[in-house]
């Protein structure tokens, strides 16, 4: 069992901005953090984060807690496993009372395995001067963890000799297991490169072939430590210059980003056998940096950097995109000495918008009316999924790039049509709403608001009144009031005032619901009509608070 003064430990090291930011893309909203909740399909944020109280709610299906509530959720685990997960991510040491756990295991075998690998490196000479031709000095293979591993016998017998549990071996992707049952290393025969979370944990491996393998490169598969979908190489390494510079340098490979920070460009990132994906925004957002994306110039990088550019572009990043010529990766410019070259590159990227406009409509005869049709269609498209002032911004170029009018796009934004269309008005729900959450924050003011209001007068909001007065602090519906926006904590003057105002508009609408309520004698009616016209509402309308039954 996990220790609970471990846990309350790493309740307390951790953020929640940082722990939901790790699965989804957080926006700054005000005092809060913004999302498209992950629980349920939605166009409009209504999942809300809050440092502050270090909570999560969505407005739109009421799920709501905390940090390791939204593991649990959305990673489908138990109590337990998310708090491993979670120690896992953010490389805290749990405390067992007894025993360990399938994470500290499996982060034990990658941690020995990988010292192991490192040595491998020493004694193989091939490895070595091959990592000597690509121009990676001594100090890269150091600082990045660069190993090797020999044939599978050797693992085994290396795991095997050191006591570690081969089926653990398999949880952290080293092994796999055959039909058979018999145990296979997963990389043999490979330059290693350890891939590590952003928090500089070991979560698994890539593996580059010396001996010509059909598969030039072969990463560590999907655990319960390792999603490459989640994960950028080297970024453990580059997060301090990413923050400091406000720049992320995206490229292609393993050694690019080695030689890449060799040089001095140590905002360097890949990621791994897959190209960018909406689970790697997260990430990139962290630091509000700029995103450059350096790929190689063939078929297959231009390809790349589109998909990539439009999925940025359209997520509200900024930056650029370099595309290396002749075929040559910023590995073999930087080997050769040219960093001036590649460092002249990077300043001259080409804005994310304009290289897919560029790109899009390169991919048809615009001399063929029917090829610029489509063309126009696909950048259309294209800009629809921007901002309006962004699409405002660009709509000018793209027409020039197709050769198109612009008035073809549509009309364009005047500063007019970009003013709010309305003024919220503030009514008696949004009233109610801040009057609950002030006593939520504030409960003292509570026996002194029950003594002026009953809980008929919360109408909609009379439920949400009675679990506050009985103290359901984590009913998802107070969590969800705590972060609405639509609510504030007031003074309180502003509470009182805004109360009396309530009661006053309260008790004449009663004026004109009173001759119409058949429970009342007429002559009760006629009493209670009086009173409230000739004492109540006046004396409120005063200043003076009084309390009535009706």
């Amino acid at each position: 069992m996990i220790d609970n003064a471990s846990i309350e430990s790493l309740k307390s090291t951790i953020d929640i901005v940082d722990v939901v930011g790790s699965f989804i893309e957080l926006r700054k909203a005000g005092a809060n953090y913004k999302a498209n909740c992950p629980f349920h399909g939605e166009k409009t944020p209504s999942f809300v984060v809050s440092p502050t109280k270090q909570i999560y709610h969505c407005f739109g299906c009421g799920v709501g807690g905390d940090s390791i509530k939204f593991v649990m959720e959305l990673e489908k685990l138990t109590y337990p496993e998310a708090i491993e997960k979670l120690a896992s991510m953010f490389n805290f040491s749990l405390q067992y009372t007894k025993g360990s756990s399938d994470y500290s295991d499996a982060k034990r075998v990658l941690e020995n395995i990988q010292t192991w690998y490192v040595k491998n490196l020493e004694h193989h000479a091939t490895a070595r001067d091959y990592l000597k031709q690509r121009g990676i000095s001594q100090h890269s293979i150091e600082k990045f963890g660069i190993g090797y591993v020999p044939d599978g016998g050797s693992v085994l017998k290396f795991l095997n000799a050191t006591l570690l549990p081969l089926p653990k071996a398999v949880e952290a992707g080293i092994l796999a297991q055959g039909e058979g049952g018999g145990y296979y290393a997963r990389l043999v025969e490979r330059i290693t490169f350890p891939i590590f979370s952003a928090s500089g944990v070991a979560v698994g491996f890539g593996g580059r072939t010396i001996t010509n393998h059909p598969a030039k490169y072969i990463n560590s598969p999907q655990t319960k430590l390792f999603n490459k979908s989640r994960l950028l190489y080297g970024y453990h390494l580059a997060k301090e210059s990413i923050y400091k510079n406000k720049k992320l340098i995206v490229c292609e490979g393993y050694l690019d980003v080695v030689m890449f920070h060799q040089a001095g460009f140590s905002e360097a990132v890949a990621s791994m056998g897959t190209a960018l994906t909406p689970e790697h925004l997260p990430l990139l957002r962290k630091g509000d940096p700029k995103i450059i994306l350096a790929y190689d110039g063939d078929k297959a990088g231009v390809a790349a950097a589109l998909k990539a550019a439009q999925m940025l572009s359209v997520a509200n990043f900024d930056g650029g995109v370099v595309l290396f010529p002749d075929g040559q990766d910023p590995a073999d410019l930087i080997a050769k000495g040219q960093s001036e070259v590649v460092a002249r590159l990077l300043r001259d990227a080409k804005p994310l918008i304009p290289f897919v406009v560029e790109q899009l409509a390169a991919g048809y005869d615009l001399a063929n009316p029917r090829a610029k049709e489509a063309a126009f269609g696909m950048v259309k498209q294209f800009l629809g999924g921007l901002s309006p002032i962004i699409q405002d911004a660009y709509m000018p170029m793209a027409a020039t790039v197709l050769g198109v009018p612009p008035a073809l796009f549509g009309k364009q934004l005047t500063p007019q049509m970009t003013q709010p269309r309305f003024q919220q008005k503030q009514d008696d729900t949004s009233i109610l709403l801040s009057i609950l959450k002030t006593l939520l924050e504030k409960p003292a003011f509570i026996d002194t608001v029950l003594n002026l209001m009953s809980l008929e007068m919360f109408g909609e909001h009379r439920e949400l009144f009675e679990r506050l007065l009985n103290k359901e602090y984590d009913h998802p519906a107070l969590v969800g009031l705590s972060l609405s926006e639509n609510a504030l904590v007031m003074s309180e003057e502003e509470l009182f005032v805004n109360i009396r105002n309530f009661l006053i508009r309260f008790y004449r609408q009663k004026l004109k619901t009173i001759p119409r309520d058949p429970s009342l004698s007429s002559q009760k009616k006629v009493y209670l009509i009086r009173k409230l016209r000739t004492d109540i509402i006046p004396r409120l309308e005063k200043g003076e608070f009084v309390t009535y039954e009706i």
